[in-house]
């Protein structure tokens, strides 16, 4: 149940043109909706204002595909993360529409045709390896309604190439910053940028990289001021975060 799904619903209600007990039918799903092995809830956009995600590592194909389907049918937009090449195709039989993203692992379906808030989300990665993180949290960010830019490859091994475009963290509304091995250039970018900087660190690196966790450590103990910081290869969680600091800038509640 979108915003303005409910409100159709509701000015429906109001003028008369349905009644009571077919406003309650439409209703009947509230506030979540239980297939047996999942509970979708259906009010999450209201709340949060974008629809409950499908997170699908861990799930079956038909899982997914039952789950896609159910929240496709409530009329706003349908993210998956994480999701298989078979995912998609079993997507695809129920909603032809739908779109894979590779190599964010993204499934999309009616994404927003224009931007719904007037901050950019610029999605910096320190090196090409970091890129399935990086394209997580850009198509998400989109799909979200963000509009969104990207700079790649510019890790502190070659910082000449960050700032190069040094220009470019200023006409952000918000940056994300995705960075494996030592994690520094989240800390590099919080130092020349007043904009909200997220950091996400992510498993790519040699053995004492641990994992992440050698970066995570790093970017929570960054030097720069007011850097936040996600989980490790959490794309999608920097692209969530990202979007409630533009719809506040929006004013949007």
């Amino acid at each position: 149940m979108t915003p303005d799904r409910l409100r159709s619903l509701l000015e429906q209600l109001q003028r008369g043109r349905i009644d009571v007990e077919q406003a309650l039918e439409a209703l009947q799903n509230w506030p979540y909706e239980n297939l047996g092995f999942a509970r979708l809830d259906h009010l999450r956009a209201l709340r949060q204002g974008f629809p409950e995600v499908i997170f699908c590592q861990g799930k079956t194909v038909e899982q997914v595909q039952k789950i896609f389907r159910h929240l496709a049918g409530a009329g706003g937009p349908v993210l998956a993360t994480r999701a298989t090449g078979d995912m998609y195709e079993a997507v695809k039989q129920v909603c032809p529409e739908a779109l894979y993203h590779h190599p964010a692992r993204c499934i999309v379906h009616r994404a927003p045709e224009k931007p719904l808030f007037p901050g950019t989300v610029l999605v910096i990665s320190a090196g090409t390896a970091d890129l399935p993180v990086a394209e997580e949290a850009a198509v998400c960010a989109l799909a979200m309604g963000n509009p969104v830019e990207k700079l790649y490859d510019v890790g502190v091994a070659g910082l000449h190439r960050l700032l190069d475009n040094q220009h470019r963290l200023g006409r952000a509304a918000v940056i994300i910053v995705v960075a494996g091995m030592e994690g520094a250039l989240a800390s590099v970018v919080g130092g020349l940028t007043s904009r909200p900087v997220i950091a996400v660190p992510t498993s790519v690196g040699y053995g004492a990289s641990f994992g992440g966790l050698a970066a995570l450590l790093a970017m929570l103990n960054s030097c720069a001021s007011g850097v936040g910081v996600v989980n490790i290869d959490n794309g999608f969680g920097a692209a969530a975060l990202a979007t409630a600091i533009n719809r506040l800038l929006k004013g949007d509640k």
